[in-house]
């Protein structure tokens, strides 16, 4: 079975995208609040979070694992 694609909500630090990709699944979306984490994140997986979900009017990828 190949990977599946997932999204990373409420994303933090990051746990689940990491425990996904060591599965090989691929994050195709992250979103996040803080600044702090967001900036953490996209540095440690490089991914650019969007901020709050309810006002990001971007298109969510296609994706397996929500």
């Amino acid at each position: 079975m190949g990977g599946l694609r997932f999204i990373d909500l409420f994303a933090g630090l990051g746990g689940f995208h990491q425990a996904l990709d060591r599965l090989g699944h691929e994050c195709v979306f992250a979103s996040e609040l803080d600044p702090l984490l967001a900036a953490l994140y996209e540095r440690n997986f490089g991914i650019k979070p969007v901020g709050d979900i309810r006002k990001a009017y971007v298109e969510v990828p296609a994706h397996d694992i929500l």
